[in-house]
């Protein structure tokens, strides 16, 4: 079997969408009144508003929110809120705001094949450091579970793109799940299913990209990468070590195609046009803009590599020397954790130019605003170097990220 595999998926019936399908968790975390108004439309309708934790929103009830949240995928299951699609793929094409179209599949991968630590040799990896210390939280919603929705976006690096284009050939002849305006400007979203002998072809085509992209990586000498996580790492992370907690408690589990061994993602294309690599911004508030600007200076070089800063009405740039790192982000992420732990402050990592500099007209804030990292050569260069620091970037604006739409079971009931 392929690494990324077709899988039962649900999908709320079409009258629920509008109200169901709402934006990844881990989006608008300094914006409480985007999560208000999503709050406010789903009302007590059938949403995945329901059944996930903003991060927005953590620290707030949280030992009733998940009993909350693991008492409605029940109830959602047994209410007959979903039309079931065995063995399917779902084919997207999802319209952004400014028109374009950005493709994607929905499938499933192999926990057994994903491993998110900064030195995997796995088939999938992260692109970015995963910070562990935010896996338990989310482990404590997904451990008592029957369901999984996902915000995974996950890349492949697909020259020819064989995979889509041979999806976007036949999407005529396709049924469709799904058509309809996602909520609070995240465009609009058409999901075609791919069954049958459908799903039979993309399987083969998803083969032959691994066996492929496997080829091209022999001459490194290194473990081939075929898949990268671009967004919700720390989600499918979650999904990972509740897999191996379940084998370590059940170990005749180990091997079987238990519904846990595996989750849901939607699969790009790195090299699409419509994919948008966008940097996320620093924001520090409770600090001294002065005081970490005169201790960066020792991390400056004349014509390095560029950063800038805005603090209320003051603005400029640092110059990083690019003795210290590959990118500014690898120079500047260690200095910030450095300088919070010592000196105290909060951090946040914000999508948007604009965004971020309103949020540093607050008193005692200060953002830095990194600039756009490159696609070409993404996948050799985690091959080669290893995973990103943190929070390097991410897939498009933040109303662009993957909503929480399909679900799939994850239990054995």
């Amino acid at each position: 079997m392929a690494v990324f595999q077709a899988a039962e998926l649900l999908v709320p019936h079409r009258e629920l969408l509008n109200n169901w399908a709402v934006i990844a968790c881990d989006q608008f975390t300094s914006q409480p009144e985007y999560w208000r108004a999503v709050r406010e439309q789903a009302g007590e309708e059938p949403s995945a508003y329901h059944i996930i934790f903003p991060e927005a929103e953590l620290g707030r009830d949280e030992d009733a929110r998940i009993k909350s949240i693991n008492a409605k995928m029940r109830r959602y299951l047994n209410e007959d809120v979903f039309d079931v699609f065995p063995a399917s793929y779902i084919y997207i094409e999802r319209t952004l705001l400014d028109g374009t179209v950005r493709r994607g599949v929905v499938g499933v991968i192999d926990l057994e094949e994903y491993d998110y630590r900064s030195d995997a040799a796995s088939a999938v990896r992260a692109t970015e450091q995963t910070v562990v210390e935010r896996i338990p939280p989310r482990v404590r919603i997904r451990s008592g579970a029957c369901l999984e929705a996902s915000h995974v976006m996950l890349l492949m690096d697909d020259a020819k793109g064989r995979v889509l284009d041979s999806l976007e050939a036949k999407k005529a002849a396709l049924p469709i799940v799904y058509d309809f305006k996602l909520m609070q400007g995240g465009g609009h979203i058409v999901g075609h299913l791919v069954q049958g002998a459908d799903a039979a072809a993309l399987d083969d085509a998803l083969k032959q990209y691994e066996a492929s992209t496997r080829e091209r990586f022999a001459e490194t000498g290194r473990a081939p990468l075929l898949y990268a996580v671009g967004d919700g790492n720390h989600s499918l992370a979650t999904a990972k070590t509740c897999w191996e907690a379940l084998k370590a408690a059940r170990p005749e589990l180990a091997g079987t195609r238990h519904p846990a061994r595996f989750a849901m993602a939607e699969l790009q294309n790195i090299r699409d046009v419509s994919q948008k690599f966008e940097p996320i911004h620093r924001l520090l508030t409770e600090v001294s803009p002065g005081k970490i600007l005169h201790e960066a200076e020792s991390l400056c070089k004349p014509d390095g590599l560029t950063v800038d800063w805005c603090a209320g009405e003051q603005e400029g740039t640092l110059s990083l020397d690019p003795a210290r790192g590959e990118l500014p982000v690898a120079i500047l992420q260690p200095f910030l954790d450095r300088y919070l732990k010592e000196c105290g402050g909060k951090i946040d990592y914000i999508h948007g130019d604009d965004t971020a500099a309103r949020l540093a007209q607050c008193e005692n804030a200060l953002a830095f605003l990194l600039p756009k990292i490159s696609k070409e050569d993404f996948f050799r260069g985690i091959v080669m170097d290893g995973v990103l620091p943190r929070k390097t970037f991410s897939m498009g604006h933040a109303q662009e990220k993957r909503y929480y739409l399909e679900c799939r079971r994850i239990t054995e009931e």
